[in-house]
C-alpha cells in the first residue's frame, strides 16, 4: 500500500480543514491519515454554534473583520482578517454546494444567531446547536464519494525531513511504515485534551504541533489558550459543551443563589469569552456554583432550537427547560498553533498546516466565537490549491522511526500540571514549577513525550509574556503592556534552552 501511495500529497488529520483540503486537491490523487474512523474523533464535528459569515442583510464583512480584531486585544493581524471574513460568503457557499442543510426561515432565507462579541447575528447554524455534525457529516459523504481520495486509519508520529519533508511515519495494528512524500499538511486539530477540563475529544493533544516542533519548525502564541466559559459540569471527560448561542438567546449566569454576577460588565454574558471565563472562574474560586440559566429566556423552546444541550443534561438528570445547567470553564480552543503564511506554508518546505493546529493571525488573543469553522474552510482551501501547484519529489529511501511506548500516567500528570499551574489564571512562579515538572516527562521518550513537549512549550510562552491580554491572564502582571502587543514564535530548541536555564539556576515554585 505504502509503495503504491508514495508521493502522493500527505494530510494528516480528517477535521473539516483536511477533509476541504482533500476536496479541494481533486481530482489529484491525496492521501489522508486519520487516527480514528472517518467522521469520529475530531473537533469539527463537536462545534455547536456554527460558522461565522457576514451573509444577512445590515452585515459586511468590513463589520465582521472588526469584531474579530476587537475580540483578539491586539493581536490579530488585520489583512489576515480581512483576508478570512471577507472569504466566508464564498466558503458558506461552497459548504451549501456540497450539502450542508443550514437552517432557514419559512421564505428560505438562511438563519443566524448572535454570539458573544459578534455586533450582529451572523453564525450560521444547523439544527440549533448540532451545526459541526451536519457540516462533516455532508463533507464526510462528499469525501467518500471522491475516488482521488485515500483514507488511511492510522497515527502519524513522526515526520522525516532534512531541508525539506521526505516522509511520514505511520503506526497503527502493532507495526509503523514510512509514507515517502515531498508534502504534508498538517491539520490535526487543537490541544486542549492537555487539560483536565477540556471540551475537546480526547485525541486532541498537539500531534501535529510537535510534529511540526521538532523538526525546530516556529510556532506562535502558545500561551493563549482559550478557556470556554460554559461548560456543562457534570462530572464528565470531555465536557460537554453549552452553545454560545444560549446566551445570545437570553440564557444569564448566575449563582447558587441566583444572583446575576455579569449584569454590570459590559456586554454582560455576551462579552469576549475570556472576560466571562474570568469572571465565571472568580465566582468558583469564592466557593460558588455557577449555573447557565435559560428557563426563562428559552424555557419551553429547548428541545427544538438547542437539542444536544437539551440530551446532555437530560441524561444527567437536569431539565434545562425549568432548571439552570451546572457549568465551569474548560479548555476549548487553542489560538496558538504552528506559524503560517496566508497559503498555510510553515517554515519547512513541503509542510503546510491549517485549521487549530495553524495559527494564521485571524484570532489574535481571543478568538471570535464560530470563527474557527470558518478559518478551517478558508485556510484548508488555500493549502490545497497552493499544495496542487507544488512539485512532489519522492526521496530514494527514508528511514522508518519505531513507535514510542505508551505511557497513560505521563498524560495523567501533563494534564494535572496545566490545569494547576497554566489555567485560567497563571503567575510566574507556577509557570517555572509547571516547565521543571514536565522536562523529565518530554525526556523520557515515550508517547507522552509529544504532548509533553507542546506542554512545555506552552508554560515558557506563558511565562515569557509577562502581562495579561486576551485568553492569557498573569495575577502577577494583570495589565497589557502596550509594548508586548505583538506575536511570539517559539521554538522547540529554545523552549529546551528556558527549561536548562531554570534548572541550573535552581528554581523553586
Amino acid at each position: 500500500m505504502t509503495r503504491e501511495l508514495a508521493g502522493q500529497p500527505v494530510i494528516i488529520g480528517a477535521g473539516l480543514a483536511g477533509l476541504i483540503a482533500a476536496l479541494t486537491l481533486a481530482p489529484r490523487p491525496v492521501v489522508v491519515v486519520t487516527k480514528a474512523p472517518l467522521g469520529t474523533g475530531a473537533a469539527s464535528g463537536w462545534a455547536l454554534g456554527g460558522i461565522a459569515a457576514a451573509m444577512l442583510p445590515g452585515d459586511t464583512p468590513t463589520l465582521h473583520a472588526a469584531d474579530t480584531i476587537a475580540a483578539g486585544a491586539g493581536l490579530c493581524d488585520p489583512a489576515v482578517v480581512d483576508r478570512i471574513t471577507g472569504a466566508a460568503p464564498a466558503a458558506v457557499e461552497a459548504l451549501l454546494r456540497l450539502g450542508v442543510p443550514f437552517d432557514r426561515d419559512a421564505e428560505g432565507h438562511l438563519l443566524a444567531s448572535l454570539e458573544a462579541a459578534h455586533g450582529r447575528p451572523r453564525v450560521l447554524h444547523i439544527g440549533g446547536d448540532t451545526s459541526g455534525r451536519e457540516i462533516m457529516k455532508a463533507v464526510v459523504a462528499a469525501v467518500q464519494a471522491t475516488p482521488s481520495i485515500t483514507i488511511i486509519e492510522a497515527e502519524a508520529h513522526r515526520l522525516i525531513a532534512g531541508s525539506r519533508v521526505e516522509g511520514v511515519v505511520l503506526s497503527g495494528e502493532g507495526e509503523s511504515v514510512t509514507l515517502p512524500t515531498g508534502l504534508v499538511l498538517l491539520a490535526t486539530g487543537g490541544l486542549g485534551g492537555l487539560w483536565s477540563h477540556t471540551t475537546n475529544p480526547p485525541g486532541a493533544l498537539g500531534q501535529g504541533q510537535a510534529l511540526a516542533a521538532r523538526l525546530g519548525v516556529p510556532l506562535v502564541d502558545l500561551e493563549f489558550m482559550q478557556f470556554h466559559p460554559t461548560a456543562v459540569d457534570i462530572g464528565a471527560d470531555p465536557m460537554p459543551l453549552a452553545s454560545e448561542a444560549l446566551r445570545g438567546d437570553g440564557a444569564i449566569l448566575v449563582d447558587e443563589t441566583g444572583r446575576r454576577f455579569m449584569a454590570d460588565v459590559p456586554r454582560a454574558e455576551l462579552a469576549p469569552r475570556d472576560i466571562v471565563a474570568r469572571a465565571v472562574w472568580a465566582e468558583l474560586q469564592a466557593g460558588h456554583r455557577v449555573f447557565l440559566d435559560g428557563t426563562q429566556a428559552i424555557g419551553a423552546r429547548f428541545p427544538d432550537r438547542f437539542p444536544a444541550v437539551t440530551a446532555v443534561c437530560r441524561v444527567a438528570g437536569i431539565d434545562p427547560v425549568t432548571q439552570p445547567i451546572p457549568i465551569r470553564p474548560a479548555a476549548h480552543y487553542h489560538m496558538g498553533g504552528i506559524l503560517t503564511d496566508a497559503q498555510g506554508r510553515t517554515g519547512l518546505d513541503g509542510l503546510w498546516a491549517a485549521g487549530e493546529c495553524a495559527s494564521t493571525g485571524l484570532h489574535g488573543a481571543n478568538r471570535l466565537a464560530s470563527n474557527s469553522l470558518l478559518e478551517a474552510v478558508v485556510m484548508g482551501q488555500a493549502a490545497a490549491r497552493d499544495m496542487a501547484d507544488a512539485e512532489c519529489s519522492v526521496p530514494a529511501t527514508v528511514a522508518g522511526i519505531a513507535a514510542p511506548p505508551a505511557d497513560a500516567a505521563g498524560l495523567d500528570e501533563i494534564r494535572r500540571i496545566l490545569s494547576t499551574h497554566v489555567g485560567v489564571l497563571r503567575d510566574g512562579p507556577g509557570l517555572g514549577a509547571a516547565i521543571l515538572a514536565l522536562g523529565p516527562i518530554v525526556e523520557r521518550q515515550t508517547a507522552a513525550s509529544g504532548p509533553a513537549l507542546m506542554a512545555l512549550m506552552i508554560a515558557v510562552a506563558a511565562l515569557d509574556r509577562a502581562e495579561s491580554r486576551g485568553s492569557h491572564t498573569r495575577t502577577d502582571h494583570p495589565e497589557p503592556i502596550v509594548a508586548l502587543a505583538c506575536r511570539r514564535s517559539l521554538t522547540a530548541g529554545e523552549a529546551g534552552r528556558r527549561l536548562a536555564l531554570l534548572r541550573e539556576c535552581g528554581f523553586t515554585a
